[in-house]
């Protein structure tokens, strides 16, 4: 979306790509009690449902299941609890740690992801809306996502994990300026 211009070296060598520098701000800390409390509600349902198909499993009296599977189905539970514990206790920190943003005059820099990182910089000028939303968890803990939506589905962006009031003013700050940038091309 934004062109990385190539730079010559001093000592005539190859030229190099500049680095980009992770954006200036980090979500709110209660995010990671909001990712926690999501990813323990799934590993939850996970489990369950997880635990379930092992009795299933142990109860059904069928020549088809493999000897590994069939009366030690108890794995199955024990995988996925494991999972889930690892999901709750070390996801939400690690996401915390990536994710952040920033907002310049002309652009909205975010950086996301967990094992690929994706930095993605939208115009100012290229934004058509700019939404704020709450799901009930959100609301408990007083945050607030923005979506920075473009023409362009790839170019749009989204902050999660962001304190109500600062979602609220930078959401009117970017409508504002992106209305103005509009109006100054016509």
């Amino acid at each position: 979306m934004t062109a990385v211009r190539r730079t010559q070296r001093a000592d005539g060598g190859e030229p190099h790509r500049p680095r980009l520098r992770p954006p200036a701000h980090r979500v709110s800390p209660r995010a990671i009690a909001h990712w926690a409390i999501e990813y323990l509600l799934f590993s939850g349902l996970a489990f369950g449902l997880t635990w379930g198909v092992a009795e299933w499993i142990d109860a059904s009296d069928w020549s088809g299941i493999p000897g590994w599977l069939s009366n030690r189905a108890w794995w199955l539970p024990t995988v996925m609890g494991a999972a889930g514990v690892f999901l709750v206790t070390v996801a939400p920190v690690w996401r915390y740690r990536v994710h952040r943003w920033e907002v310049s005059s002309d652009v909205v820099y975010t950086r996301t992801g967990w094992f690929s990182r994706e930095w993605l910089l939208v115009p100012v000028s290229r934004i058509q809306t700019v939404d704020t939303k709450q799901g009930w968890l959100e609301r408990m803990l007083q945050l607030a996502t923005i979506e920075v939506n473009t023409a362009s589905h790839t170019g749009s962006s989204e902050v999660s994990g962001l304190p109500v009031d600062v979602a609220t003013r930078l959401a009117e700050q970017l409508a504002h300026r992106a209305h103005d940038l509009r109006d100054d091309a016509t």
